[in-house]
């Protein structure tokens, strides 16, 4: 089983979209995928059960049977910051428990499982408890999405920074276009982020609504 821990640069900058759309990818080709968020803040109502937008597209990409509960363990209804709408519903986030959603996910042996976090790489989930400590503990390479837009070089070399100095490994990065019209001066950009990032560039996700459409560089981002 391959296994990746997808962030971003910050949120709203298609980290769902990419983990989806390569998901459906992989199932394209005959792969068995599973998708894992474990914690998500911002959820409608349906049939009296909490539902993230977000994790719900994970599920739909899901080629194993597992649950929308498996997929998302942790559902939280405003949509803030998920220590503090954690702490609102008195819920306390625990390593343990994430990582058991995990191998949870990883028992159903898929050939490729993907974790998705929340907003950016630096997520407090309370009880000094962080994003990056659930992705240490799992030992997972890690795919950065990159937003496109201004400010993307700065945000793009911290998270890469903070992955590295916490040991862990970049297995690439992503540049997403999260608008119709690229970003000025995008061309320039992408040079310098590929110049400047410590792992290489996976793929061009142009703007594009369709998840299911198959990324044509499937082989390089599983290397």
């Amino acid at each position: 089983m391959q296994s990746f821990f997808i962030t971003g640069t910050d949120t709203e900058v298609g980290k769902t979209y990419f983990t989806a759309r390569l998901m459906h990818t992989l199932a394209s080709e005959g792969h068995q995928v599973a998708g894992y968020k474990p914690v998500a803040a911002g959820c409608e109502l349906i049939n009296n059960e909490p539902v993230n937008e977000d994790a719900q597209a994970i599920y739909n990409a899901c080629t194993v049977p597992a649950t929308l509960q498996q997929v998302n363990p942790i559902a939280l209804m405003p949509p803030i910051a998920p220590h503090i709408a954690a702490t609102e519903a008195g819920v306390t986030l625990k390593l343990s428990q994430l990582v058991a959603g995990y191998r949870q996910l990883a028992a159903y042996q898929p050939d490729v499982l993907l974790m998705e976090g929340a907003g950016g790489w630096q997520l407090p989930l309370g009880n000094n408890l962080w994003m990056p400590d659930v992705v240490k503990h799992l030992k997972l390479p890690v795919i950065i999405v990159v937003g496109m837009r201004l400010g993307c070089l700065n945000h793009a070399l911290l998270t890469a920074r903070a992955i590295t100095q916490a040991g862990l490994s970049i297995h690439g990065w992503v540049a997403n276009q999260l608008t119709p019209q690229p970003m000025l001066y995008y061309a320039e950009n992408l040079a310098t982020l590929r110049e400047a990032m410590p792992a290489p560039l996976l793929a061009e996700l142009p703007f594009e609504a369709d998840v299911t459409r198959p990324l044509a560089t499937l082989r390089d981002i599983l290397r």
